[in-house]
């Protein structure tokens, strides 16, 4: 499991608010296969996590989001929490990075509350998702197919509800990751229920 992503370049796009175990924990097994991830935000300096109820911890931003080009990287994680997604879908720039991951058909995961970014980058329409319970009106309201389930992947796009299921999302995000950039005409879906 440790060579799996080497030399694969990955984004974590978070802004202020990001829940810190959704980027941690992913950021952390994506390292341990060997992909280089770099935190992408249009903070500057530093940017501050959310544990669960209060402010987290602060952490060293690789790259601000106005330089960063989506063609330099692999594939994208788009950690949740309330804040960060609000932040991020309403900010023209982190919207059109996304976008540019969508468009291009690279991989991408997003745990929690971070589809929302995707609904606003147009990334959701005839995908089959998961996320916390409070979107699943949004998301199908944007044309996804909502379920309820601890992982669910399509297509090099993988969802997960919640902090609990960061073990099945890590290990559906590193199966595609490493599968690289997919058709955006295929709909080839597969189901990971591992653990329920």
């Amino acid at each position: 499991m440790a060579n799996e992503l080497r030399n694969k370049r990955i984004a974590a796009l978070v802004d202020h608010g990001f829940e810190q175990v959704e980027l941690v924990e992913p950021k952390k097994a994506l390292e341990a296969a060997g992909a280089k991830v770099e935190i992408v935000s249009p903070q500057k300096g530093k940017v501050k996590g959310w544990q669960h109820t209060k402010w987290g911890d602060e952490f060293d931003v690789d790259r601000r989001l106005e330089q960063a080009r989506a063609d330099e990287y692999d594939a994208l994680v788009l950690p949740g929490g309330v804040m960060n997604p609000d932040h991020l879908r309403i900010n023209p720039s982190a919207v059109q990075f996304v976008k540019a991951f969508v468009d291009s058909g690279k991989p991408i995961a997003a745990i929690c509350h971070g589809p929302w970014t995707l609904i606003e980058a147009g990334g959701v329409r005839g995908r089959r998702m998961t996320s916390w319970p409070s979107l699943q009106t949004d998301l199908r309201n944007a044309g996804a197919e909502w379920v309820d389930q601890e992982c669910v992947t399509d297509n090099g796009l993988v969802t997960s509800r919640k902090p609990e299921d960061i073990p099945a999302f890590n290990k559906k995000m590193i199966e595609e990751f490493a599968e690289g950039r997919h058709d955006k005409g295929a709909r080839g879906r597969d189901l990971a229920s591992t653990t329920r």
